[in-house]
């Protein structure tokens, strides 16, 4: 019922940004201060229909499972809801929308155990002699044989992502796949930008060495 009920609001919030005359859209920062001070379902529709393809495209990467992001998606927006007079005057929106969107999702993973969701595809085979995890990431492939072997690749690289422990998986979905600064990042985590950089840089440390071993034994 929740669920269908935020789909709802989203679609009649296209019409209310639509309708505003031509003028300069709100920021996020005033709609939120609207919908928090004058109780404005309509501002928080907006919100919602301004925010909810990003977050779910970064509840997507960051679960491994289209299903379990729909769902999480709609509880960040119901914690948004519900969490409205928590939010700050002088705060920005996006990071704190983040924030709760990423505790969301680390709560959807220990309820389902940190099971794999996304399927390590058993026919991954390598040569004698192949890339480093640093190569998969900046390769430039023309040809149709390397770009299979590219998607293959992406897919391990998909899986071994979810295997990552939450300290270190959270940053580099929020960093390399958001495409977010290292201080935004920080913001949403509640952590040091130092603690960012060594988060990262051991998530990064441990895909190479699984890509490296995965390569080796087959």
């Amino acid at each position: 019922m929740r669920a269908v009920a935020l789909r709802g609001v989203a679609s009649k919030s296209l019409r209310f940004e639509s309708s505003g005359g031509g003028g300069p859209e709100p920021s996020d920062e005033h709609l939120m201060s609207r919908f928090c001070g004058d109780a404005e379902e309509a501002a928080f529709e907006s919100l919602m229909h301004r925010y909810q393809p990003e977050i779910l495209g970064f509840l997507r990467r960051y679960l491994g499972n289209a299903d379990m992001a729909e769902d999480v998606c709609q509880a960040t927006f119901f914690r948004v809801h519900i969490k409205r007079h928590s939010f700050v005057d002088g705060r920005r929106f996006r990071p704190w929308l983040y924030a709760i969107a990423t505790n969301q999702a680390i709560d959807a993973c220990r309820r389902a155990k940190r099971h794999r969701m996304v399927g390590l595809d058993s026919s991954l085979r390598g040569r004698e002699e192949g890339p480093t995890f640093g190569d998969l990431m900046s390769a430039d492939e023309a040809t149709i044989d390397a770009q299979a072997a590219r998607e293959e690749s992406m897919r391990w690289m998909a899986s071994a992502v979810q295997e990552l422990p939450e300290r270190m998986k959270t940053p580099l979905v929020l960093v390399y796949h958001q495409g977010m600064k290292y201080q935004q990042a920080a913001v949403v985590l509640g952590i040091p930008v130092g603690t960012v950089k060594s988060r990262l840089h051991a998530a990064l440390v441990r895909l190479n060495r699984s890509w490296l071993e995965s390569h080796r034994n087959n």
